[in-house]
């Protein structure tokens, strides 16, 4: 059998979203040449792949095969979830997607949101994944105290 990947680098997160998806090669393909990650492994036979991003950023992907799905299952199939993902910048991202010519969603916006005493602010761009789930990368632009 062919070498088909390790354990996440740094373990596993505490919550990995498992994707289902309608073209596992073009999810795959999406999430690796556009969004960064790479595999950590994979199940060919089973069109499965554990995916991470340097930062700590883990997501699975799934063809759909009729399992797991709760409910009728539609495009698209993100409807009520944002994945958010923390990236050590966006500039890299939205360069390869301008190459890819896929097209933003929102953004790049740069946001301050109060977190208890202070504020947090973030670059971010929100981007639709093929089967229309919505991901946000964001980098940490710092803190700052509350305006007064």
């Amino acid at each position: 059998m062919a070498n088909e990947g390790h354990p996440p680098h740094g373990g596993f997160a505490g919550l990995v979203p498992e994707l289902l998806v309608a073209d596992f090669h073009e999810s795959r393909a999406f999430w690796m040449d556009a969004l960064g990650f790479t595999v950590a492994y994979e199940r060919p036979e089973q069109l499965f792949a554990f995916l991470e991003r340097p930062e700590g950023a883990q997501v699975m992907l799934c063809q759909r095969a009729g399992n797991w799905e709760t409910a009728e299952l539609e495009m698209p199939f993100g409807r009520g979830v944002i994945f958010q993902i923390f990236v050590a910048s966006v500039e890299p991202i939205i360069e390869r997607l301008k190459h890819l010519n896929i097209p933003l969603y929102t953004g790049p916006r740069e946001v301050w949101r109060r977190y208890g005493d202070r504020e947090g602010g973030k670059r971010e761009i929100f981007v639709l994944d093929p089967n229309g789930y919505l991901v946000m990368l964001a980098h940490n632009l710092g803190e700052r105290p509350l305006p007064e």
